[in-house]
């Protein structure tokens, strides 16, 4: 039951917002009930703007790797913005950054800051198509890649579909030459790069999707994406937004061991603080202004204080970090099975490092068209029923949880116990 602050909160946000909030997930609306107004954050718990307490697997959609409120990413910012919050002009924090993350990435030969996720894929693309030449660029289905027109687009009723808006205000002709294809499908990526190679400048794709739910790519995918991009002169274009510095030191790429033309960054970079990079070949990178025609600017890329938010992260995660993460995420992964299983309950549990998603469903989920097979009402469910015990869980099936450096094992314990009471019912 959302408590009666934030009930009186919402109350007053429906009239002047949207829904009542500022992002659609938000709202509760997959779910059900109201959303919790947070007051204030520690370590892996907050607290709503009763005074009730949740441990925390939202975290702020990713960007909390360390936990909220962090003591040295808090000193960082306090000491940045004591000294200005923005120039508008360079400062030495933005290359300390980009030499660090050069360092971590080493497919960032070249790389530009920017505010969000959404300027990052959408500055990425339009590097593609300006150093291609070419329209057309490829996503898949069940991707995010932020609200850009061009790629809210969703697929028809065939493998490769051209130009189908999923969303009003979008026209046709910024989706035209969007293509959509199913994630894990190599045969459909090289039968549409064989009818339509020489149109496509860049295929963008999340090396593990986490807007569909956690779907790891299939063995092989990613190379074939980065092989058929390469066989007809396109760019590939991996969207780590989620996943940078997140699975790994290196994000997805590290991990897998893949390079690809083009890497989307944001959420952890920025440690909560808004920032994102992309960036790839030094040669595709020169087409970017003031070198080159291709045009992107803002105002508040790369300002001091979302930069010292981000280098105070980064330096935090080093290899032991990343290894207490994969061991609270193999142990809430098993905790959880072991509760669908005794609770004979159809689900799955499906995780890349730190990032989770239980659904309900039989699975393997490989794809957006498993992933909306998955019973959405039973999700709804589990997740009230989760809050009621204090267990803050992302309010849809087709979102991530993601665990922080901050949860202990004890947390790790007490979500599984909440978790086997929900599914008791």
């Amino acid at each position: 039951m959302t408590d009666l602050v934030s009930m009186s909160l919402m109350a007053r946000a429906e009239a002047l917002m949207p829904g009542g909030v500022n992002s659609p997930v938000r709202a509760f609306a997959a779910v059900g009930g109201g959303p919790v107004f947070i007051l204030r954050g520690r370590g892996a718990r907050i607290v709503g703007a009763d005074g009730t307490e949740y441990l925390d697997y939202v975290g702020s959609w990713g960007p909390a790797i360390l936990g909220h409120a962090h003591p040295a990413v808090v000193e960082a910012v306090q000491r940045a913005a004591a000294d200005g919050l923005s120039f508008g002009a360079p400062t030495a924090l933005e290359v300390e950054i980009a030499e660090l993350l050069q360092e971590r990435y080493p497919s960032l030969e070249m790389l530009r800051c920017v505010s969000s996720g959404t300027e990052a894929t959408m500055s990425a693309l339009r590097v593609a198509r300006g150093f291609t030449g070419r329209d057309a660029i490829v996503k898949f289905e069940g991707a995010y890649h932020g609200h850009a027109d061009p790629l809210l687009v969703r697929a028809g009723s065939g493998s490769a579909t051209f130009g189908v808006p999923d969303s009003a205000g979008v026209p046709l002709g910024m989706v035209a030459a969007t293509a959509t294809i199913p994630y894990n499908d190599v045969a459909a990526l090289r039968n549409l790069f064989a009818r339509e190679g020489q149109r496509i400048a860049a295929v963008i794709v999340e090396p593990v999707a986490g807007n569909m739910g956690v779907v790891p790519p299939a063995p092989g995918f990613l190379a074939a994406i980065v092989e058929s991009c390469r066989k007809h002169g396109a760019l590939s274009i991996f969207d780590e937004v989620m996943t940078g510095s997140r699975v790994g030191l290196g994000g997805a790429q590290g991990l897998f061991g893949i390079t690809p033309d083009l890497t989307c960054l944001g959420k952890v970079i920025g440690g909560g603080l808004p920032l994102a990079v992309y960036g790839g070949r030094r040669d595709v990178m020169s087409r970017v202004a003031p070198l080159g025609p291709v045009y992107q600017a803002g105002t508040l890329a790369g300002n001091p204080v979302a930069v010292s938010a981000g280098l105070a992260t980064l330096r935090a995660l080093d290899q032991e970090a990343y290894a207490v993460l994969e061991a609270r995420g193999a142990a809430l992964q098993e905790g959880l099975t072991r509760a669908l299983r005794d609770h004979r309950t159809v689900g799955t549990v499906q995780r890349v490092g730190s990032m989770l998603t239980l659904f309900f469903s039989a699975g393997p989920i490989r794809s957006w068209t498993d992933a909306e097979g998955a019973d959405r009402g039973r999700f709804a469910s589990f997740h009230q029923a989760l809050l009621a015990r204090g267990v803050y869980w992302p309010p849809s099936q087709f979102e991530a949880a993601f665990i922080s450096v901050a949860h202990s094992t004890d947390d790790i314990a007490l979500t599984i116990a909440a978790a086997n009471e929900a599914l008791r019912g």
